[in-house]
């Protein structure tokens, strides 16, 4: 009798106190925004500018966090995994020592942890706790603290139902399930099996919208002359659709003010302007006035890009002949303006400093010039990174000590962009794929790496798809597979 009362009273707990806690523990979407600004503020992308790499990892992890504080939000949603997020999170604190986390030179810290809560309180909580950040201003938002701390005292109580409840009644053990989750690690193959059928349906919808896109860019490209139209950021068809339209519009209503950009490349970004490399940047919060304002200061623009060059000229025969370039892959998104007095300030100090070089000596090499930096480095595809603030002696030294170690970097990078080459087209070839592409921060070598081990599996999920090798692994809206380059088998 007293077990059948006991397993009664369990019976109705199990119902009731899931219920209650999810009541007392209830957070507004407003509400968790409003609670997560210290961590936006610490994470957001606009604030690494000077680290494109670091940007688009915390692009990337902020749009699975929105995904997973989206489905917290969807009545009657249930199925949640635990989903692992890192982020570079800015150093507010340096001194701090109850930072765990090594900063680095740059001014920021690596931050990895796993969300697997269901509800919006329990996860503001883990996130902001696993950045070291603040929680104290999370008591003031609208929840009823006095259920709260019910609802806390009851989660402190130390309840563990048998194994043999979970096996009679059916239920599922989240103990259990969360310790199997941690345990395992995400295989491709699982990932495909989960998400094959989600990516489809999206890619399925998406496919009008990029016809679309296609035809918009063709047109736009043949009418105005422009060498290519691109994204800085990997926005979706239907946003890239709408700036397309957008720039359409302002052909048909001004199309005086586009006739200096023939020949040019044409990129949506963040702001307006031309870019160091020589590209039109039409920012996408900009109206139609800011736009125009930027066609017709293009002669100006060209005239600056001329003097740009010569600087660039007289760098490298003061530097024995070394090539001054700009990588748009590496390096922040700088404008004319910005990258001109980058290398004038440069240039005059190596006019005060008179570097004895032999003239021609570092022939065929290649640097680029960085201001947020204080020793220069070699990078592994070859070119020199080098510091505006540097001492003139330190840089004479460096460059010579390396510059046998450069050309042959440079001569690995040109075989590596070869087979990079080669095996994208192969893997594309063998799994049907519709495109096979990577995110910027992506090396030629996790590339080839990636793309071997691909070619060694049989993936019939992935014909006609799109896939992307990055970091982390998601379905974009549109469709595309996103998966990381060293992929688990």
């Amino acid at each position: 009798m007293f077990c059948c009362l006991r397993t009664v009273k369990r019976l109705c707990l199990e119902k009731i106190l899931p219920q209650c806690i999810l009541q007392s523990r209830s957070l507004s979407g407003a509400d968790a925004i409003s609670a997560l600004r210290p961590f936006y503020f610490a994470v957001h992308p606009d604030f690494f500018g000077q680290h494109p790499k670091e940007r688009e990892v915390n692009e990337n992890s902020l749009k699975r966090l929105n995904g997973y504080l989206e489905n917290l939000q969807k009545p009657g949603f249930r199925s949640f995994k635990p989903t692992r997020l890192t982020f570079y999170v800015r150093e507010s604190e340096p001194n701090s020592s109850n930072v765990p986390e090594s900063f680095s030179a740059s001014g920021f810290r690596a931050v990895s942890f796993t969300l697997c809560t269901r509800d919006l309180l329990s996860t503001v909580l883990d996130i902001l706790n696993s950045c070291s950040l603040s929680t104290e201003h999370v008591q003031s938002l609208n929840v009823n603290s006095q259920s709260r701390k019910e609802a806390k005292t009851v989660l402190n109580r130390p309840i563990k139902w048998d194994k043999t409840y979970y096996s009679f009644t059916g239920f599922k053990d989240p103990e259990e399930e969360l310790e199997q989750a941690q345990r395992v690690e995400t295989t491709l193959i699982s990932w495909l099996d989960d998400n094959e059928a989600s990516a489809v349906k999206k890619l399925k919808k998406s496919l009008p919208l990029r016809k679309e896109l296609e035809r918009l860019k063709f047109e736009l490209s043949h009418h105005l002359q422009l060498s290519d139209i691109r994204w800085q950021r990997s926005w979706g068809i239907a946003h890239r659709c709408s700036q397309l339209h957008s720039l359409g519009r302002l052909v048909q209503q001004r199309p005086e003010v586009l006739k200096n950009v023939k020949g040019r490349t044409l990129i949506f970004t963040d702001r307006s302007g031309m870019s160091a490399a020589g590209h039109i940047m039409l920012g996408t919060m900009d109206v139609h006035h800011h736009w125009t304002k930027i066609f017709e200061r293009l002669p100006n623009y060209y005239k600056l890009q001329k003097r740009m060059l010569f600087l660039e000229d007289r760098i490298s025969q003061l530097l024995g002949g070394i090539q001054v370039i700009y990588i748009e892959e590496l390096q922040p998104l700088l404008t004319l303006e910005e990258y001109y007095d980058t290398l004038d300030c440069f240039y005059s100090k190596l006019l005060d400093s008179r570097l004895p070089f032999h003239p021609r000596s570092l022939r065929g090499l290649q640097m680029i010039l960085e201001s947020d930096r204080y020793a220069p480095s070699l990078h592994e595809l070859g070119h020199f990174t080098i510091p505006t603030a540097c001492d003139p002696a330190t840089l004479q030294w460096f460059i010579i000590a390396k510059a046998q170690e450069a050309r042959q970097n440079l001569k690995r990078k040109e075989e590596m962009m070869i087979t990079e080459k080669e095996l994208i087209n192969t893997s594309t070839e063998k799994f049907s794929l519709d495109r096979l592409y990577k995110e910027p921060s992506v090396s030629s070598v996790q590339m080839i790496d990636c793309c071997k081990r691909l070619l060694e599996e049989s993936l019939p999920y992935l014909q006609g798809m799109h896939l992307c090798i990055s970091h982390f692994y998601s379905v974009l809206q549109d469709g595309d597979l996103c998966i990381p380059w060293n992929w688990k088998s």
